[in-house]
């Protein structure tokens, strides 16, 4: 099913967006479709749930099973979508111009590439493939993320990796309106086992002493040499990564101390996965006096104890005009 007006709800086109067919050589790998092992009976549930939800209500258009899904009160954070269950009808009614599919999809189409849950908390990577701005011979493969919050038996909150977007030249700006604060703390995000914790060190070590104090030589012993990148501005591999990395400004070592000098907002641990979700504030593009905040999210994979796998929201920008 098209996106109509996708130009409002970047995130939220793999919503509908069937998997695109080849586009040329991809210059990253494709995600190999997988699920945590290590979810508990209730958040396997959990997990049904939500894509249940997805498959019936956003993805088949049938709205009117939103309630079966969502809190009244449900919460949204995507910054291009009003907060409420009704808001969200009516944006995918009114806005999106979704129909409801007949009958029900048996199957996601897209399906999310990485999923999993950890208490109350449920989280999906979605993967796309886009032609090579730089290239037309070549393509590469993206991602985006949705983690949603239950509580009482539905969908409570939601966060994404989206960012507001501009009107279009000569259409109506979208109207304003004030993001809630995010109420994650009132949900369970589980008891990390043994595993669980070395996993969540392992991944404290890339995006904290790495990233954030510069400590790249510690590649060397937390990443496995065969990394795989899914960010398609980063080359494959450990090395690769390390020597992409070292030439970001800002990545002169300094002293690590146990905090973050940017922390996330949330961690969720399951099995061998670890998400890190952080609040960012950009301009709002059709009202420059306003900020609003969007989430970026890194994903890692352990394997054998070493970071194998990664994934973030990140695109190929086009070349600047000459």
């Amino acid at each position: 099913m098209n996106v109509r007006k996708s130009w409002i709800v970047p995130g939220l086109a793999t919503l509908w967006l069937s998997p695109l067919a080849s586009q040329g050589q991809s210059i990253n790998p494709p995600t190999a479709p997988q699920t945590s092992p290590a979810m508990t009976e209730q958040e396997r549930r959990n997990l049904t749930f939500v894509l249940d939800w997805w498959r019936e209500v956003i993805q088949g258009g049938h709205l009117d099973l939103s309630s079966k899904y969502q809190a009244d009160n449900y919460m949204q954070h995507n910054p291009n979508v009003p907060t409420g269950r009704a808001a969200f009808v009516s944006f995918f009614e009114n806005v999106v111009g979704v129909k409801p599919a007949n009958p029900i999809p048996a199957a996601l189409a897209p399906a999310p590439v990485v999923s999993g849950a950890k208490g109350d908390f449920v989280f999906l990577v979605f993967e796309q493939q886009s032609p090579d701005p730089r290239d037309a011979t070549k393509s590469y493969h993206h991602n985006s993320f949705e983690v949603l919050r239950l509580q009482n038996g539905k969908v409570q909150e939601h966060w994404d990796s989206a960012k507001r977007m501009a009107a279009p030249p000569g259409a109506a700006k979208p109207a304003a309106f004030e993001q809630p604060a995010s109420q994650m703390a009132r949900g369970s995000m589980g008891v990390l086992s043994a595993d669980e914790r070395r996993n969540l060190e392992l991944a404290t070590l890339e995006l904290k002493d790495m990233l954030q104090y510069g400590h790249l030589e510690l590649a060397d012993t937390v990443m496995d040499p065969g990394y795989i990148q899914h960010n398609p501005n980063v080359p494959q591999g450990r090395d690769g990564f390390k020597q992409f990395m070292s030439r970001v400004p800002g990545r002169t070592p300094r002293e690590i101390k146990p905090e973050w000098i940017n922390a996330p907002s949330l961690s969720l641990v399951s099995g061998p996965y670890v998400l890190m979700m952080w609040d960012r504030k950009d301009k709002d593009p059709n009202d420059p006096t306003r900020e609003y905040v969007w989430n970026h999210f890194d994903v890692v994979r352990i394997e054998n104890g070493l970071i194998k796998e990664h994934w973030d929201e990140a695109v190929i920008a086009a070349p600047a005009a000459r």
